[in-house]
């Protein structure tokens, strides 16, 4: 006999206190600490308890009883549900404010390593139409509001086209405009939706791995250049025909697209970088500028999804890398090549390593654009590719410049930036907890000089920060 589990509680009249992680903002009952999403300090709640643990639980909002002075009117239809951008009830000021806050708090409590007073954070140029890049999925079975669901109503199409729901894989949420993109994006998406619901194809089952319209990618550049990728699994020869016809369908409606293309994943998952990219149309890859540079993008490179907040973000690592012409750089992390060939005018050579060789290529292609001849880069994983060996080969760094993944570096790469020993590392971090921790394990021979916070990602609780090591003084 399986026991009975015990009725989570509803707690009234609490009042929301801070700004918490993830998002979430946090209020506290007697000795309980609770974490609330879609709020703000100041706002007093009715909470139904969701989960319990010992010492904390999580709740949602059941009623509103008081809004808070600092809640501002979302901009976004789909706030609340979607989930992407969790702080748009939050004033803009309020959410630099935390994000600065975050950034001490995680630097201190898990780095434990003395920090100067750390920079005003840099707020985006932009908070809305931001973004350069966006992805969406395609699903048979869409994700339902608690509404929908209540209402009794049966749907005859589960068909979506939107955003992933955080703990339903297989569900999609259907999105009808975003704000996080120039609008073109809205009526690309749109169309591609009214197109096959007009035409009866089919969308994607992630559980029974059927279905032809698995994914889509759309990118745009400060060059007005614009990307689609779509995603389909081509399992006959009429299926191909029915994506062929599509992708003419959109090239026709939208002449803006410089780049289309497509994919045919059969695998599990909707990742394409060990997949071979189709160019339908025009050319594999837009470019971005940059301070009179131009940089090739492909379907599988990365680039700073914030163009213009990216050149502020590049700006300061340039700055506090102090170069005068004189010294050897290593760009580690480098992916398309934008930190190391953005520096180069102003170092003697630039050595860039990535784990991505498509990326490499367009590191190299992005130097021969330019005529920047100092640059070399290499391909591999970092610990395979930094070590004693490489670094008597090709000379001791004076500066390194490290963009590590959201996981941070390798032990491996961290100790082999310690046998290299440069004068200064430049680390910036889209994670400061896991830059936090590789601080500490510098700590030993670098101390912290700098600390810049950037706002890469307004509305959310996601922050950039730029940290300056210099080699410690040995007595």
């Amino acid at each position: 006999m399986s026991r009975k589990r015990k009725a989570l509680p509803i707690l009234e009249n609490v009042t929301i206190t801070d700004i918490a992680a993830e998002g979430k903002s946090l209020a506290r009952v007697e000795d309980m600490v609770i974490f609330v999403p879609f709020t703000v300090p100041g706002d007093i709640v009715d909470l139904q308890v969701r989960k319990k643990k010992h010492h904390y639980c999580e709740a949602e909002v059941i009623r509103f009883i008081e809004y808070s002075n600092k809640r501002q009117k979302p901009m976004c239809e789909h706030f609340g549900i979607c989930g992407g951008c969790k702080w748009q009830n939050l004033p803009y000021e309020e959410q630099l404010k935390a994000k600065q806050q975050q950034v001490f708090d995680q630097l201190s409590r898990i780095g434990k390593v003395e920090l100067p007073e750390l920079r005003p954070i840099l707020g985006s140029v932009k908070t809305s139409e931001y973004r350069n890049k966006l992805e969406f999925g395609f699903s048979n079975k869409r994700w339902l509001t608690k509404e929908e669901v209540a209402s009794g109503t049966e749907f005859s199409d589960m068909n979506a086209v939107g955003f992933h729901i955080t703990g339903a894989f297989d569900k999609i949420y259907p999105i009808e405009k975003c704000h996080l993109m120039d609008d073109l994006h809205n009526k690309i998406r749109n169309e591609i939706r009214d197109y096959a619901l007009t035409n009866d194809l089919s969308f994607f089952d992630i559980r029974q791995q059927t279905g032809l319209l698995r994914d889509m990618m759309i990118r745009n550049s400060n060059t007005r250049e614009w990307m689609l990728l779509l995603q389909f699994k081509l399992e006959t020869l009429e299926d191909r025909q029915k994506a062929e016809t599509l992708l003419q369908h959109i090239a026709d409606r939208f002449p803006q697209i410089t780049s289309l293309l497509y994919v045919d994943n059969h695998k599990g998952n909707d990742t394409f970088g060990d997949l071979p990219v189709e160019v339908f149309k025009g050319t594999d890859h837009i470019f971005e500028e940059m301070e009179g540079l131009r940089f090739k993008v492909g379907p599988k490179s990365f680039y700073q999804t914030n163009t213009e907040q990216a050149f502020h973000l590049y700006s300061v690592a340039r700055e506090l890398a102090s170069l005068t012409g004189k010294e050897l750089v290593y760009d580690l992390y480098t992916g398309t090549g934008t930190i190391a060939n953005f520096v180069a005018g102003r170092a003697k050579k630039v050595i860039g390593i990535e784990y991505v060789p498509e990326a490499i290529e367009d590191a190299k292609v992005n130097s021969a654009v330019n005529r920047i001849e100092n640059t070399l880069f290499f391909a591999g994983d970092m610990k395979d590719i930094l070590t004693d060996d490489f670094i008597r080969e090709h000379g001791q760094p004076d500066v390194i410049i490290t963009d590590p993944p959201r996981a941070g570096m390798h032990t491996d790469v961290i100790q082999t930036i310690l046998r290299a020993n440069p004068q200064r590392i430049v680390y910036v971090s889209c994670n400061p907890a896991t830059q936090a921790r590789d601080l500490a394990a510098l700590d030993m021979q670098y101390k912290v000089d700098i600390v810049q916070p950037v706002d890469m990602f307004p509305h959310t609780p996601h922050v950039e920060n730029v940290v300056l090591l210099t080699r410690k003084q040995t007595t």
